[in-house]
């Protein structure tokens, strides 16, 4: 249970800071807490969204991952965020990723700050 907390921590963290850096990641709301709380919902989204549908993904274009010597990983992470920017919108959360190009920057982003915040954060249950 503990790791699953610190991988939904450590998502959140990641989210936020794409939503910082990059002005069409947004994420509106009220006030800090709702945004933080939104902020958590579209964490444990996101990691739905990566654990059910992104090995499926990769299965399916492994292919594509040989001959791009792995570059396809930031199409695949583009596409995992689309997906949860639009899972957000049809729950009625204030989280939206406009563009593709957009995608493929934040997912880099949270690619990177993501595994920063696993190297800082204890991951033993």
């Amino acid at each position: 249970m503990k790791n699953f907390v610190v991988k939904t921590i450590a998502n959140a963290g990641a989210l936020a800071v794409a939503v910082w850096l990059l002005d069409k990641i947004t994420l509106t709301g009220d006030s800090t807490g709702k945004k933080a709380g939104t902020l958590i919902i579209v964490a444990l989204i996101f990691g739905l969204v990566n654990f059910l549908v992104k090995p499926i993904l990769k299965v399916l274009t492994f292919p594509l991952f040989i001959l791009t010597l792995g570059l396809i990983t930031l199409v695949v992470n583009a596409l995992m965020l689309l997906l949860t920017s639009w899972l957000a919108d049809k729950l009625d959360l204030s989280f939206h990723v406009e563009g593709f190009w957009t995608a493929v920057l934040g997912g880099l982003i949270i690619s990177i700050v993501s595994w920063a915040l696993h190297v800082v954060l204890p991951d033993n249950d």
